[in-house]
C-alpha cells in the first residue's frame, strides 16, 4: 500500500536537486528503480503553440482518474533571462484546468541544458520513482534537438502538432518524425486539422518501414473532444504494452544510463572551462585541451 502523497516534501525534495550542482546531485541523487520498476513516462514534445501542455494536463487527468493511480506532470519552460527560474508559462496554463488538483504538478527551468530538457532531469524523473508515482508526464521545452534527448529519457513520446503546421512537419521529417511513438494533431476543431493529419501520416508510412512491429498512430485531438483525449490514452496503453512484450523498454534503460553520464561530463566540462583565467585562452589549442582535462581532474 502507498504511503499518502506529502506534496510538500516533494516539493522541496525536486527543488534542491533541481538546484544542486554535479557533485551535490552524486551526493543526492536517489538510487534508481532496479528492473522494471519506476513509473511509467511519457514525453511530449511539439511546436510551441501546438497546445501542448493544456494536452499533458487533460491527458494526465484522464489517465489519473481512470487508473487511480498517482500521476505528476512535470513541464519544461524556457529559463528567464531576468530571474533564471521558470517562466511558468506551462504550469499557470496546467492549474487552470478544472481537477487540476488531482495532480501532482511542477514546471522547471531549462537552465543550462540546450536539448530542449532540464539540469538534473534523470536524477528528478528518479525522485518521482521514489515517491510512488505510477506515472510521470514530461513535457519539453518545443521541438528542436529536444526530440532526442527526451526519447532517451521516457518510454513513449508523443508529438503534438498545430493543424496549420505542414512547413514545420516538411522540416522535421529527418528528426522528430523517425522517433516519436504517437503523433497528434492538436486543435481538431480547426478546419486544416484533417489535411494535416494526411500528411503526417504519409510521412509516417515512408519513414516507418523496419517491420518492428509499431507503426504510430497519427490521432487528432481537441480539448473540446473528452474521447479524443481518452483515444491517445488508449494508443499509449498499446504502445507500452508493446515495449513490454518486445523488451524494448529495458533496452531503453542504457541510453538513460549513458544521457546521465553525458550530462554530468558536460557540466564538468563547463565548470573547468569557467574556472581559467583570461590568459588561458590565449594558448594553443593543444594546451587548452590539456589544461581543461587537468581541471576535470582536480574539480
Amino acid at each position: 500500500m502507498k504511503r499518502p502523497l506529502d506534496r510538500r516534501l516533494l516539493g522541496r525534495a525536486l527543488t534542491r536537486l533541481a538546484n544542486a550542482g554535479v557533485e551535490d546531485v552524486l551526493a543526492m541523487a536517489p538510487e534508481p528503480q532496479p528492473g522494471g520498476a519506476g513509473a511509467r513516462r511519457v514525453g511530449l514534445t511539439g511546436a510551441p503553440g501546438s497546445g501542448k501542455s493544456t494536452l499533458a494536463g487533460r491527458l494526465g487527468l484522464h489517465r489519473a482518474r481512470r487508473s487511480g493511480g498517482r500521476v505528476a506532470v512535470l513541464a519544461i519552460d524556457p529559463t528567464s533571462p531576468k530571474s533564471r527560474g521558470a517562466i511558468l508559462g506551462d504550469r499557470i496554463r496546467m492549474d487552470d484546468l478544472e481537477g487540476s488538483e488531482e495532480l501532482f504538478i511542477r514546471s522547471f527551468a531549462s537552465r543550462s541544458a540546450s536539448d530542449g530538457l532540464t539540469d538534473n532531469l534523470p536524477e528528478l524523473l528518479d525522485l518521482m520513482d521514489s515517491f510512488d508515482f505510477d506515472e510521470v508526464l514530461l513535457e519539453t521545452v518545443g521541438v528542436g534537438q529536444a526530440e532526442y534527448a527526451a526519447r532517451t529519457q521516457v518510454d513513449s513520446l508523443v508529438l503534438v502538432l498545430p493543424p496549420d503546421g505542414g512547413d514545420a512537419v516538411q522540416a522535421m521529417k529527418a528528426g522528430i518524425m523517425e522517433v516519436a511513438d504517437v503523433y497528434v494533431v492538436n486543435k481538431a476543431d480547426l478546419p486544416q486539422a484533417p489535411k494535416m493529419a494526411a500528411e503526417v501520416r504519409r510521412i509516417v508510412a515512408l519513414t516507418h518501414r523496419d517491420g518492428d512491429g509499431w507503426v504510430p498512430p497519427v490521432l487528432l485531438t481537441s480539448t473540446a473532444n473528452p474521447s479524443s483525449i481518452a483515444a491517445v490514452s488508449d494508443q499509449l496503453d498499446r504502445h507500452f504494452d508493446w515495449l513490454a512484450t518486445t523488451g524494448r523498454r529495458e533496452q531503453a534503460r542504457m541510453g538513460r544510463r549513458k544521457y546521465r553520464l553525458r550530462r554530468w561530463l558536460e557540466r564538468k566540462i563547463d565548470d573547468a572551462i569557467e574556472s581559467q583565467p583570461a590568459s588561458f585562452f590565449d594558448m594553443p589549442a593543444e594546451q587548452q585541451v590539456a589544461g581543461v582535462l587537468d581541471a576535470l581532474v582536480q574539480l
